[in-house]
């Protein structure tokens, strides 16, 4: 496993969850506009699947940071 996939495994569960937080509080703001809150078990769901992106690119952020720190 190369170590791109290794920090990406280790960040994923924190961008899910993070994603899914944002997902619900935005839920909840769009009901002011008449849109439906969504379930804490519906917004988990949706974190999950939005997490993947934002966590791989964050990891390729942090991978570039690593590089560049490497670099004399």
């Amino acid at each position: 496993m190369t170590p791109f996939l290794k920090l990406f495994a280790a960040l994923y569960p924190f961008g899910a969850g993070a994603m899914g937080v944002n997902l619900f509080f935005a839920s909840l703001i769009g009901s002011w506009v008449g849109w439906p809150v969504l379930t804490p078990w519906q917004a988990a769901a949706g974190g999950m699947l939005i997490g993947l992106p934002a966590t791989w690119a964050f990891a390729c952020h942090i991978v570039r940071l690593m590089k560049k720190a490497e670099t004399p």
